[in-house]
């Protein structure tokens, strides 16, 4: 079983909240989801519309064809219509002109129930369920468990559509259901399961669900979120809180990163763990606010002034993005250097379905010192680079400085002491090799002699696309500091073809690989126009 729904209308007529309940009633009866977002930057008008790719087995991708098209206005028709299937419809307001219709009576029900216009959409859900011969009981349960108190009128709606079409399709229950997480919720488990104190941000698309999601979260989990006046107070607040002892993490997309990098460097010097979460969207600039990119990727590997560590990981769906954010916190305490979480608006705003979330395999821990030794230096000189870590309280004196310093904080210009500290903390960029050796920094999928290179959000359309390139295998690269330049470099050897797919106009990570591994990747797929890659362009592209 294998469908492509489409919903659509403009802004405020509840097309996301209508996609997402329709895919969490397919992931209750045991199927999987996947759910793409598209809206202009308006909150109100526009065209917005949401793409549900439901089927029996894994799905990571969404499609530019539709067995269905759920419309909430003619314009999702206008626009649309052309990419349905031979035998696909449109399930609509018996007003809707198309010759593809299968008109419901809406207005009637809409004066039978003396309910308001959004309540359209639950008759089209309840119609739409009866033509796959789903129990309208079932919708019922879920519809209770999705809007608790409102579900009343809410279940009335349902019902009446339900009763206006007749059942097509017996769809069986195969589980007792799947999770359906975006990536954005994603970020944020990872973040509670990692022991998160203190998450400060600044609205930002696509990276704001992750502080709407935490806020919700503080007196459950005892933590604090807040918003504050702008990037450059978020930045330093959460250094602040670090230097307290709190795990600290920031949320934000380019615009906002960009005020940030000189915490970031501050972070560097001054040794502050800290994570630092970039939700990417098309630049340069405000761009294109509401769409997709990688466009950002040298920025984040090179974010704040000056040498020292930087950790950037880049997950490729949801469940990776609650395994890759405990390990940015795990890594970032461990080491006293910042992580930065690299994602985007495709990542993070669309949802994605598993049988179960995994932990990662390192366990949530504080490094701080329980007793602290009476000459205790914040800095000290150590084999490995990494100073014992204290926080002010402990009976100690414990410094944050971004001045050069020596091992117990204070301020130095002498050359010998700059070669020794500079020497100190580069000396971490080791250790964390070998950790994060330990962690898959890169993925191999599938079997082949040719090669697929990506990273990010592309995993998706990639792992989808895999079944009809039968001689290609897919690299996945996670890190992309520590780089894991051996693993690239003898897949890339053994190769006969190698292909680079990424959401941006240059190949970045191309030039990453080429810079970390001495080899020119020179076929490339890219795509810059804030879509996201679907199976099908992946296909065209190689073949």
């Amino acid at each position: 079983m294998k469908k492509t729904i489409l919903i659509g209308g403009v802004a405020g007529q509840g097309s996301a909240v209508t996609s997402r309940f329709i895919g969490k009633i397919f992931c209750r009866l045991g199927y999987y989801v996947f759910n793409y977002r598209d809206y202009p930057s308006l909150i109100r008008g526009g065209h917005n519309f949401n793409v549900l790719k439901i089927s029996d087995k894994p799905v990571y991708s969404h499609d530019n064809s539709y067995d269905i098209i759920l419309a909430l206005n003619q314009e999702t028709i206008d626009r649309h219509q052309k990419g349905l299937n031979k035998e696909g419809f449109i399930l609509g307001n018996k007003n809707f002109k198309s010759d593809r219709l299968l008109p419901i009576d809406t207005e009637s029900i809409l004066k039978k129930l003396a309910g308001p216009q959004i309540l359209e959409n639950d008759i089209l859900i309840g119609s739409l369920f009866k033509y796959f011969g789903v129990d309208k009981n079932f919708l019922f349960e879920e519809s209770k468990k999705e809007f608790g108190d409102k579900s009343d009128l809410i279940n009335k709606a349902i019902e009446e559509g339900w009763n206006m079409v007749q059942e097509k399709e017996k769809t069986e229950r195969l589980s007792d259901g799947n999770y359906l997480i975006s990536g954005n919720e994603g970020i944020s488990i990872g973040a509670l399961s990692a022991g998160v104190d203190v998450y400060l941000a600044y609205p930002m698309t696509p990276a704001t669900a992750v502080l709407h999601f935490l806020a919700k979260k503080q007196k459950e989990y005892n933590i604090i979120v807040s918003q504050l006046e702008n990037e450059i107070a978020i930045a330093n607040a959460a250094l602040g809180a670090a230097f307290a002892g709190a795990k600290t993490m920031v949320g934000t997309s380019g615009g906002g990163f960009a005020l940030m990098t000189e915490a970031i460097s501050l972070a560097g010097i001054a040794e502050l763990p800290s994570v630092f979460y970039l939700a990417q969207r098309i630049g340069p600039a405000t761009g294109v606010p509401t769409y997709t990119s990688q466009g950002d990727l040298k920025f984040a590997l090179n974010a704040g002034q000056g040498e020292f560590p930087r950790i950037v990981l880049a997950p490729g769906d949801a469940k990776e993005c609650v395994i890759r954010t405990e390990e940015a916190f795990y890594l970032s305490g461990k080491y006293r250097t910042p992580a930065i979480i690299i994602g985007d608006k495709h990542l993070g705003e669309s949802d994605y379905t598993f049988k179960e979330l995994k932990n990662s395999k390192i366990a949530e821990r504080r490094f701080i010192l329980e007793n602290v030794p009476s000459d205790y230096k914040t800095y000290q000189i150590t084999e490995n680079g990494v100073s014992p870590a204290a926080v002010p309280g402990q009976g100690q004196v414990v410094k944050a400085t971004s001045y050069e310093h020596d091992e117990y904080g204070y301020t130095v210009e002498d050359s010998q002491s700059v070669i020794k500290m500079n020497d100190k903390r580069l000396r971490k960029k080791k250790e964390i090799e070998k950790e994060v050796e330990k962690l898959n920094p890169a993925t191999v999928y599938g079997k082949g002699n040719n090669l697929i290179i990506g990273w990010g959000s592309t995993k998706g359309a990639i792992i989808d696309a895999l079944p009809e390139l039968p001689d290609f295998r897919f690299l996945q690269v996670t890190y992309l500091s520590p780089f894991p330049k051996e693993i690239v470099k003898e897949e890339i050897k053994k190769s006969k073809r190698v292909i680079l797919v990424e959401n941006d106009a240059t190949g970045l990570l191309g030039d990453v690989i080429a810079e970390q591994t001495g080899v020119m990747v020179k076929d490339k797929i890219l795509k810059y126009d804030g879509r996201p890659f679907v199976p099908e362009e992946i296909l065209k592209g190689i073949k």
